[in-house]
């Protein structure tokens, strides 16, 4: 747009000179063959041919010597083409000044000053918004990365946070079994030995009612003991860690998509599903190749381990399948052996209820 409007101001200039001539209608024609051109040459900026129709235009002065006055133009297009020389030829007109005034040819030198000198400004106003774009670009880019980064260091703290809560919760169920566990322990001992002991028929009661309450008790510790335990554990870390110990065989990939904390015995079922296969798949496949996949869906948690050694046959009867069996029957959930030439699959699924 601004290289138009500056087009426009120019040929206001070229106007002045076609309308000193004295002639009727070879201004006229003169200056429809020069608006012509300049608008062609801006249609094909870039191309062959715009730096043809500014040649023609600069040649046709030594002819229609009135073409002269469009000089500012053409030299304005040849500038904005990289092609200042092309507007040479026009200069011929200046051995043969007959067809022009020299007030014209004033004005065609006013006119070409002009358009040199809108050019410079033009050109340069671009280079600056060229500049100012690309710099723009450039602090978008960079707070893009930013962001990322920033996204990336919060998940980092957050998954620190989480290791340590998990470290603080298996610590204080280490500590609750090794002390309030061992002294209950000992204090059912205790009050068992005493009923054995005991001859007074009016402390039997008593003592039996003690019994119980401590049993309860230790009930109720080995229970939370069991659910800190298990909320303690890191089913993410596991798998990956578990991968990671057979690394050196396989090349290993892990898909973890569960949205919140997984149960603890359900955690403890998956966790060790995906321990016995990565086992198996260490000791019995040939294959170069181990997928974990951990999924939550609305109503259940999938789980799938799969590699690519050719497997033509399972023992129904061993151990470890069998354990991953009960494992997932125990919960509620099924599970599936899958061998194949392509490999060997475990799917198991655990309804959330």
């Amino acid at each position: 747009m601004n290289r138009l409007l500056d087009k426009i101001a120019i040929l206001m200039i070229c106007l002045a000179g076609f309308c000193l001539s004295d002639e009727p209608s070879a201004p006229v024609i003169a200056l429809l063959i020069s608006v012509s051109a300049s608008c062609s040459v801006q249609l094909l900026t870039g191309r062959t041919a715009a730096a043809v129709l500014i040649a023609l235009c600069s040649a046709l002065c030594g002819f229609v010597p009135l073409v002269f006055c469009a000089l500012p133009l053409m030299l304005y297009d040849a500038l904005w083409e990289r092609k200042w020389w092309l507007t040479l030829p026009a200069l011929a007109v200046l051995t043969n000044t007959n067809g022009l005034q020299p007030l014209q040819l004033l004005v065609a030198a006013g006119g070409t000053a002009a358009a040199i000198i809108i050019f410079l400004r033009i050109s340069k106003l671009e280079e600056s918004v060229g500049s100012l774009t690309a710099l723009r670009d450039e602090v978008t880019e960079k707070n893009l990365r930013l962001a990322q980064q920033n996204v990336l260091l919060a998940e980092a703290q957050d998954n620190e946070i989480h290791l340590a809560t998990l470290r603080e919760r298996n610590r204080i169920a280490r500590e609750i079994h090794d002390n309030v566990g061992h002294m209950l322990t000992r204090s059912l001992l205790q009050s068992g030995a005493l009923l054995i002991i005991n001859k007074d028929e009016a402390l039997r009661e008593p003592l039996t009612s003690l019994r119980d309450t401590l049993d309860t008790a230790m009930t109720s510790i080995r229970q939370s003991v069991h659910d800190l335990h298990d909320d303690s554990v890191d089913l993410k870390k596991l798998a990956a860690d578990s991968l990671a110990a057979v690394g050196d065989k396989f090349t290993t990939r892990l898909e973890y998509d569960v949205s919140g904390d997984i149960p603890g015995s359900k955690k403890m079922c998956i966790a060790g599903v995906v321990r016995e296969s990565i086992s198996n798949a260490a000791k019995h496949s040939s294959g170069d190749r181990l997928t974990v996949v951990i999924r939550e869906h609305p109503g259940f948690y999938q789980t799938m381990i799969e590699d690519n050694g050719p497997c033509s046959g399972i023992n129904e009867t061993g151990i470890g399948l069998k354990n991953m069996s009960d494992r997932a029957h125990g919960e509620g959930g099924r599970i599936t052996f899958t061998p194949s030439e392509s490999g060997f699959r475990v799917f198991m699924t655990i309804p959330k209820e």
